[in-house]
Order: C-alpha cells, then sequence, then structure tokens
C-alpha cells in the first residue's frame, strides 16, 4: 500500500517533523557486522517502536505488504525483499528517532507539489537550489532504500552546517514573496535559525549533530 494512501484523505493535509543528530550513528547501526551491548539495546528500542506502529496500522486497517518490523530486519541484513514498500521508510524513520533529538513540530501542509510552487518563488528571488525546500525535504535518505511507492512517506536531510544559511537566504526576501509563501517561509527561517544555533553551542561542547531530517507524512 502506497505512503498516501496510508496518510488517508490527502485534503487533511501532511504532518511535517524536523530533528537533528548524528547520522553516522544510525548507519553505523543498520550496518554493523557485530554490535556493541549499546547497539543491542537501542536496536531493541527500535524493534519495539517498529512493532507499536505496525500495531496501531493493524487497528486502522492498513496494510503495508511488509510489516515495519520485517523491514528493519532486511535493512538489518541488507537483504530487501522488494523494491516497493513504505515499510522500509518507516523503518528507517525509526531508526533514525532513536538516535536524534525530539522531533519539531514543522506544521501541516498541502502534498509534496505544493513545495515545487514555493521553490520556484524563492528561486526567483536568489535562493540558492541546495535551499530550497523540494530539494531537502525529499531528497532521501543517507541509505538506499526500498521505493515507498508514492511521495509519502518522505525523508529528506540538511547538513546541519547550512542551516544558518538557509535562515539568512530566506530571511532576506521575506518582504519580497508572494503573500502565500511568506508564513511558511518565515517558519522555516526561524526553524533552522534556532537550529544552526543549537549546532554552534553543540560544537562548542565537542559533538556533531551534522545533519537535519525531515519527515513528511
Amino acid at each position: 500500500m502506497s505512503g498516501e494512501r496510508v496518510k488517508g484523505n490527502a485534503a487533511v493535509g501532511y504532518c511535517l517533523e524536523m530533528s537533528t543528530g548524528d547520522m553516522r550513528t544510525v548507519v553505523r547501526l543498520l550496518m554493523a557486522v557485530e554490535r556493541t551491548e549499546q547497539q543491542e539495546h537501542t536496536l531493541a528500542r527500535v524493534r519495539t517502536e517498529c512493532e507499536r506502529t505496525d500495531a496501531r496500522f493493524r487497528e486502522q486497517g492498513i496494510d503495508l505488504d511488509i510489516s515495519i518490523g520485517r523491514a528493519l530486519d532486511e535493512l538489518i541484513d541488507g537483504t530487501p525483499s522488494t523494491d516497493l514498500c513504505p515499510a522500509y521508510s518507516y523503518a528507517f524513520y525509526q531508526a533514525v528517532a532513536a538516535h536524534f533529538s525530539d522531533p519539531t513540530d514543522l506544521g501541516t501542509w498541502r502534498g509534496p507539489t505544493w513545495f515545487h510552487a514555493m521553490d520556484d518563488e524563492l528561486a526567483r528571488h536568489g535562493v540558492p537550489s541546495d535551499l530550497l525546500p523540494g530539494t531537502f525535504l525529499f531528497s532521501g535518505p543517507p541509505l538506499r532504500l526500498p521505493h515507498p511507492g508514492d511521495a509519502v512517506p518522505a525523508i529528506g536531510t540538511l547538513p546541519t552546517r547550512r542551516a544558518a544559511a538557509l535562515a539568512d537566504a530566506y530571511g532576506r526576501v521575506l518582504d519580497r514573496l508572494d503573500p502565500e509563501f511568506r508564513g511558511p517561509a518565515r517558519r522555516f527561517a526561524d526553524a533552522l535559525r534556532f537550529e544552526a544555533e543549537e549546532w554552534e553551542g553543540a560544537r562548542q561542547l565537542g559533538t556533531n549533530p551534522d545533519t537535519l531530517l525531515f519527515w513528511f507524512h
């Protein structure tokens, strides 16, 4: 079943969440040949969350064809049994959630195609292509996953070091944007400015939450 059908009525809108962390820890968990005790503990938590999501979907009458728990095991083994199923995206997201910050709610949005109109508006005023929302929101995970089968759920990433550049670029053009896009651009600018400041603070403490992850579902 496609991610869009999992969501239900598209008229309700789609949720966008953002979190930050060190993506290398997620990749190491999923690709480790021999896991450490800490990794095994984390993996148990991830598996529990996958099972909870599976149970919730069953209650809602949603069939993904492959359970999220099974998709997690297949990702770990490196043996996905299909190239088209949203379960793998949900499994990957749970692995990220176990390592990243609590998600920031970026609100409810129309379908992914709406962001392409926002891209056009921002680009028209000189915002670089790598900072356009349609570019990073749907860029995909750092690991190759089976396609979800539709546009939703979607995973995107942006290097945290680019957060300040995005906030600056959006801030410079806010007053010139069409009113339809002004509020959304301000929301992104404010959220990414906060993340840029948090990143600088983390680096001073010796950590590097290098990735912003976007979860559109």
